[in-house]
C-alpha cells in the first residue's frame, strides 16, 4: 500500500461517521476523488458520487458504505450521566468500558461506557449478559444541567479507537467495517486515472448501511447502473471457536472474497474470477445462499435489476471497536476492481 494511500485510510477510519452523521467523512473522500474523477457530487441523503467518463457503457456503479455503528443520546440522568440507543448492530458486552466520542454542536466531546466494578456485583450480576440500556457514558458531568451544556439529545457517538499496525501486515481499527469498503472505491478511482475505458464508473461512498442499507437504495437507483459491485467485509473464520462447517474456511490476508449465490450475476462472478486469475490476484470464494445484508442486496433488484457482485475482505471481529484485516487483503481487492472495470466493453451481456 503506498503511504498516501495509507494515511487516508487512517484518517477515513478516524473519522467519526455513525449512520445518518456521515458528513464529515464524506467530505473527506469527496477531497481525495476530486482529481481522478470527472465530476463529483453528492446527493439530499448524503451519498457521494465520483464518476469516471460519465458517457460511457456499461454504467458500473462500486459502492461501499462509509457509515459505522455508534449511538444517539436520548436520556440524561439527573446526576449526569448519558443513556443511548444504539446505532446499528452494537454488542452491550464489547461496549463497556469503551471510551467514545461524541459528535455535539460545539465539536467532539469525550466520555466512557459505564458499567458496575466486579467488585460490587454479586453473584447474579457477574452471570447477567448486560443490556445496551443498562449501560451509560459517563463525560464528567456532575448534573444534568451540566450535562445538557455540553450534549444535545440526539448527538451521535462511536466507540474511540485508533488506528495501529501489527505484525505482518495486519491493521486494528474501529470501522472498517465498512470505510475500507469506502477507500477501496477510491484507491479503484486513483488506479484508473488516465486510462481508457469503455465504461463509466460510478464510485459511490453510500450511506446508513448499518441500519438498513438506505443510502444504496436510493443511490442504486439514481445510478440508473448496468453492473453494481458492493464492497463490504465478511468475517474471517481463521480464529479460535469459529466452526467452519456453518461459517466456511476464510483467512485474512488469503485475497478479498467473491460471492457467489442468488444475490450474484453469475456472469459478473465468472468474470471477476477470470480477472484474478489474469492478474494473479489471490481470491477465496463465499457462498452465498440468500441475500447477504450488503449493499448488493439492494442494488440487484433496483429499477429493472442490476447485474450486481460483491467482493469482500476476510475481518476478525467485526462490530467491536477493534476489527482486524490484512492491508494486503485491501490492495488487492482495488486491484482486482480496477482490472474488472477496465475490461468492461460496450457490449458486454450479463444476461444469466
Amino acid at each position: 500500500m503506498n503511504p498516501e494511500s495509507k494515511q487516508f485510510l487512517k484518517r477515513l477510519v478516524e473519522t467519526p461517521s455513525p449512520s445518518g452523521y456521515e458528513h464529515d467523512v464524506q467530505k473527506l473522500v469527496r477531497d481525495r476523488i476530486a482529481p481522478w474523477c470527472d465530476t463529483v457530487r453528492t446527493d439530499v441523503m448524503g451519498n457521494v458520487f465520483g464518476i469516471r467518463n460519465p458517457e460511457g457503457k456499461p454504467r458500473i456503479m462500486l459502492a461501499g458504505h462509509c457509515d459505522q455503528i455508534g449511538f444517539l443520546v436520548n436520556y440524561v440522568t439527573d446526576d449526569g450521566f448519558l443513556h443511548a440507543d444504539p446505532i446499528g448492530g452494537v454488542d452491550p458486552v464489547v461496549a463497556t468500558s469503551q471510551r467514545v466520542l461524541i459528535m455535539t454542536q460545539n465539536g467532539p466531546l469525550a466520555g466512557v461506557i459505564g458499567r458496575k466494578a466486579i467488585h460490587l456485583m454479586d453473584e447474579e450480576d457477574k452471570k447477567k449478559v448486560p443490556k445496551i440500556h443498562d449501560l451509560y457514558i459517563d463525560i464528567g458531568a456532575t448534573s444534568k444541567a451540566d450535562a445538557l451544556k455540553l450534549v444535545s439529545f440526539g448527538d451521535a457517538g462511536v466507540f474511540l479507537q485508533p488506528y495501529i499496525e501489527l505484525t505482518n501486515d495486519r491493521a486494528v481499527s474501529m470501522a472498517f467495517d465498512n470505510k475500507m469498503g469506502t477507500w477501496i472505491v477510491t484507491e479503484v478511482l486513483r488506479l484508473l486515472h488516465g486510462r481508457d475505458l469503455d465504461a463509466c464508473v460510478l464510485g459511490v461512498s453510500t450511506v446508513q448501511e448499518e441500519i438498513g442499507l438506505r443510502g444504496a437504495v436510493a443511490s442504486a437507483f439514481s445510478s440508473e447502473a448496468d453492473v453494481g459491485i458492493a464492497l463490504d467485509v465478511a468475517h474471517a473464520t481463521d480464529t479460535p471457536g469459529i466452526e467452519k462447517k456453518k461459517a466456511g474456511d476464510f483467512h485474512v490476508g488469503k485475497g478479498p472474497m467473491i460471492s457467489r449465490g442468488a444475490n450474484i450475476n453469475p456472469r459478473i462472478f465468472e468474470l471477476l474470477v477470470a480477472v484474478a486469475e489474469e492478474e494473479r490476484i489471490p481470491v477465496q470464494i463465499a457462498p452465498a445462499a440468500r441475500g447477504t445484508g450488503t449493499d448488493a442486496n439492494v442494488m440487484q433488484i433496483s429499477r429493472g435489476g442490476m447485474a450486481t457482485g460483491l467482493l469482500s475482505v476476510p475481518l476478525r471481529y467485526m462490530h467491536t471497536p477493534n476489527e482486524l484485516l490484512a492491508l494486503e487483503d485491501l490492495d488487492n481487492a482495488a486491484r482486482l476492481l480496477a482490472a474488472f472495470c477496465a475490461k468492461l466493453g460496450r457490449d458486454h451481456d450479463f444476461t444469466p
